[in-house]
């Protein structure tokens, strides 16, 4: 029986000192640790590698269950997972252990809280991103590509797929390029 610690954040300039200070203290063997997004598990290698190596009897151990998962969907498959091939999940700071029937109830409560949290920041994301363009502060994202670049290129003959080589894009964005000329005309 392996006791495998999971530490996850989601920025670069986070730390994980404290998260894998708590899963030693929790007695795990092994610890995986990165730096990912926790509202996919899409891109999370150590999960995956956890999730592919786990054996019956092992438990897997995190500080929180939002360090594990923030959508209700993900966490409830990665419990299928552990549980398939006899494994548990438990958390150091909340009273989640897979292994009893409250412990299962508590963590499907709190996977719905985490996605209930996610959902609240988009929303209020979206609110920002709304003002800010009511405001003429917020523009998006700067062009990457000047289309009046593509279409000189267009003009002299070239494939999109040559035009998108030599400008460092994609051909879709070749392509929209001519759509953005054609709408703009």
């Amino acid at each position: 029986m392996t006791m495998i610690g999971y530490a996850r954040v989601s920025t670069t300039d986070q730390d994980l000192t404290i998260q894998r200070d708590a899963l030693k203290a929790a007695g795990c063997d092994v610890i995986r640790q990165e730096h990912a997004s926790g509202t996919t598990t899409k891109g999370r290698d150590e999960l995956r590698t956890i999730l592919d190596l786990v054996r019956e009897g092992d438990t897997l151990i995190v500080t929180r269950i939002d360090r594990l998962a923030r959508s209700i969907g993900d966490l409830q498959d990665i419990v299928r997972s552990l549980k398939a091939k006899g494994a548990a999940l438990k958390a150091t700071e909340q009273p989640i252990d897979t292994s009893t029937a409250a412990g299962k109830c508590f963590l499907d409560m709190l996977g719905v809280f985490a996605e209930f949290e996610t959902n609240l920041r988009k929303e209020r994301q979206l609110e920002g991103i709304a003002k800010g363009k009511a405001a003429g502060v917020y523009k998006g994202r700067p062009k990457s590509i000047k289309v009046d670049d593509v279409l000189a290129m267009k003009a002299q003959g070239l494939s999109p797929s040559v035009i998108a080589e030599r400008l460092g894009i994609s051909r879709a964005s070749v392509y929209r390029a001519y759509s953005a000329s054609v709408v703009a005309s």
